[in-house]
């Protein structure tokens, strides 16, 4: 909104319009969200091109694969919506939340579409046009597929998640398996093409290739990936006609069931590396080819894994927690020369690791999700305060040490860029820079003095300013998993509210990642404490500090922060307001109705059933309705196999018969987490009515009061 001498409050043409915090006239709306909301999660290289992913809200939440060819120009592979063709949709069921769905070479690309879980391949130079073809049996969602990569010129390796009802019934869950599919679609009519490489472990992830060695991660109940899991590395086994026949040879490389490592990779000379927390953080360690071949013939290796930063690494995170497929920390970029995203303090760094030597590279970057090689350069997907997620092409400038001293450059990068390019235009709906709520990393003391952390963004907007004396409503925001963390990147829905008058807290609780593992196991036997005591901890100390009211806190999380919100509400008393999606509510009720990957995962966060069915109970919200007292507003997705509907139901009702303050919103045809462009604006439109309604104030937008609403 520019400058208006009829505002109310504006004393001179260029002087802000003075209005009370919550009610600032804002330019950035929730369909600005919706329809500017492109993110991408992903990115690969194939020769000259960068291909990227793009989950669309506007089309009706598919993900869109996109290919950038020399000279810069951008083409969708999948035609646009409507018609007769079919809503094409590159988006994996794999473990629930997917990830990996797709890959590219030679201009092929493989991917999974969402609706039938069906692989297909199609060759994206063809001139005739796009046409899918299948290349996997079975009915359409009998199989989850997931990391397609290259065996050879005929056939894939992929991750295959058995959901057949007779498998169901045999083994009580899915079973997760790594299998080579040919290429040439022969395996739809004869599903005995299928060829089972690896089976037995509860989860299997992460399938790299080099000629015929395969290596992979895996684990087992209870463990989550981010507890204990394996790398293991075998040969593949060729029958007559050199089709895969199965493994011939397979070892453990490291594991020693109390250490996560993910991302495992072949060097271009056969090392293997993988990034372990073994030291207590994520860093990357390396087998030498001879050490595999060794131990794949049964000799004593010659060498051990060992850290591939001297002194034993550094004390940040190149790693992060397993919760969907096509996660890249590392990427070779030379013979010996690794470029490496590494989070510390709240935010993620690029770095270049040369004879052992961790540097950090100087980049406008908070976030780094994706490192990738590139022909002559680096692609990642990155995001900074000012910028969402997007993908670049970087070239970097390695520095040349003549001694392994193997020390961290904080102050003095040694590998500045040598070009940065950006991929994709920035969001049309982005506000400009003065706009922004830039936020502060800020570390606080929570219950028993454990510190916590918080990224805090303050109220921004060019346009107004409040009333004298005025401090602004706080929104505490909780990140999911619980094992995961704040994002530290230009997040619309984060500006959405600093633009509107709000303080944002999106903190990072005991548990986090991010901080080291000894910090990400502060959770464990305490979610539903620990969590919420330093949500709790976090408004107190902006309220104590004079940031923020502390009369107006609100808390608002999904999935594993829906259950924090309700906790805080529950069982203590400092926030006045609280919105939940799809959030936990009966911690009982979850670990009996989710899904295979999270199914233990309440074994180690709270305790194994039925032994500790009495902590379950007394940490469940939903069995202490007496506890609320401040409004709250459900939101949920009708199609949620992670949390089900009936938690949040159950909730409603408890409200409604305890008589508190509350809207409910039930969301048809979406899952966990809401992809649909009409489903995310009315979810926010309708939260901000809800904020307006309990603390008093009155939005500037126009907003459709929620139906049914009690008590507000």
């Amino acid at each position: 909104m520019g400058d208006d001498p009829g505002m109310p409050g504006s004393d001179r043409p260029d002087e802000p319009a003075e209005r009370p915090f919550g009610s600032w006239p804002s330019s950035l709306t929730a369909d600005d969200l919706a329809s500017g909301a492109a993110s991408v999660s992903e990115v690969r290289v194939d020769g000259a091109d960068v291909w990227w992913n793009e989950a669309r809200p506007s089309e009706g939440g598919r993900t869109q694969l996109v290919r950038r060819t020399v000279g810069g120009t951008r083409h969708d592979l999948f035609p646009p919506l409507g018609g007769s063709s079919p809503s094409w949709n590159a988006r994996s069921g794999f473990l629930a939340y997917g990830g990996g769905a797709w890959n590219v070479r030679d201009g092929v690309v493989v991917f999974v579409n969402w609706e039938d879980q069906q692989l297909y391949r199609v060759d994206a130079t063809e001139p005739e046009g796009f046409d899918p073809q299948p290349l996997t049996p079975g009915a359409p969602r009998d199989w989850r597929w997931c990391e397609p990569v290259w065996l050879d010129e005929s056939w894939l390796v992929v991750l295959r998640e058995d959901h057949r009802p007779e498998t169901i019934a045999r083994h009580g869950e899915a079973v997760d398996e790594i299998v080579a599919v040919p290429l040439d679609g022969s395996a739809v009519a004869d599903p005995s093409r299928v060829r089972v490489l690896v089976s037995g472990p509860d989860f299997v992830h992460m399938p790299v290739t080099r000629h015929d060695l395969l290596a992979w991660v895996q684990w087992e109940h209870p463990n989550m990936p981010w507890d204990a899991t394996e790398v293991h590395v075998g040969r593949i086994r060729r029958d007559g006609a050199g089709e895969p026949a199965g493994l011939e040879a397979e070892v453990v490389v490291a594991g020693n069931g109390d250490e996560s490592i993910v991302q495992p990779g072949f060097t271009s000379r056969g090392d293997l590396v993988f990034c372990t927390d073994r030291t207590g953080w994520w860093n990357p360690w390396i087998v030498d080819e001879r050490g595999l071949v060794d131990r794949l013939s049964g000799a004593t290796p010659v060498s051990d894994p060992r850290p591939l930063l001297v002194e034993g690494g550094v004390e940040a995170e190149i790693g992060g927690p397993l919760w969907v497929g096509g996660l890249r920390w590392w990427a070779e970029v030379g013979p010996g020369r690794f470029a490496v995203s590494a989070r510390r303090d709240g935010a993620d760094r690029l770095g270049v690791i040369v004879d052992g030597v961790l540097v950090d590279v100087e980049t406008p970057f908070s976030e780094i999700s994706q490192i990738v090689a590139a022909e002559g350069a680096t692609a990642i997907v990155a995001a900074s305060p000012l910028a969402e997620p997007t993908p670049y092409l970087l070239g970097v400038e390695f520095p040349e040490f003549d001694d392994g001293a193997g020390v961290v450059s904080d102050g003095d990068p040694g590998g500045p860029i040598a070009g940065l390019e950006q991929l994709r235009p920035r969001s049309r709906s982005a506000p400009p820079a003065s706009s922004i709520s830039v936020p502060k990393h800020v570390t606080f003391t929570s219950t028993g003095g454990r510190q916590a952390h918080a990224l805090v963004y303050p109220p921004t907007n060019p346009d107004a300013r409040a009333p004298q004396g005025e401090r602004p409503p706080l929104l505490v925001m909780i990140h999911g998993g619980p094992t995961s963390h704040a994002r530290h990147r230009l997040d619309l829905g984060q500006q959405y509210w600093t633009s509107r008058g709000f303080v944002v807290a999106d903190v990072d609780h005991g548990g986090s990642t991010g901080y080291g593992r000894p910090f990400r196991r502060l959770l464990d036997g305490a979610w539903g404490l620990v969590d919420v005591e330093d949500a709790v901890a976090a408004a107190r100390h902006l309220a104590e500090t004079g940031v923020v009211d502390p009369a107006r806190l609100a808390i608002r999380g999904g999935s594993a922060g829906g259950f924090t919100t309700l906790a805080a509400l529950c069982f203590h008393d400092t926030f006045a307001a609280g919105t939940s999606r799809y959030g936990v509510v009966d911690l009982a009720a979850l670990a009996r109705d989710t899904h295979k990957f999270e199914s233990r995962y309440l074994d180690r966060l709270v305790g194994p059933l039925p032994a500790t069915q009495a902590t379950y109970d007394a940490r469940s919200p939903i069995h202490h309705t007496e506890g609320f007292d401040r409004p709250l507003l459900v939101e949920q997705g009708s199609d949620d196999e992670v949390v089900p509907p009936n938690q949040a139901e159950a909730i409603v009702a408890a409200l409604a018969a305890a008589g508190v303050p509350h809207a409910y919103l039930l969301f048809e045809g979406e899952g966990h987490g809401f992809r649909q462009r009409d489903t995310i604006v009315r979810a926010l439109e309708a939260e901000l009515w809800f904020y307006g309604r309990v603390f008093g104030f009155t939005p500037a937008d126009v907003l459709e009061p929620i139906a049914g609403a009690v008590g507000l």
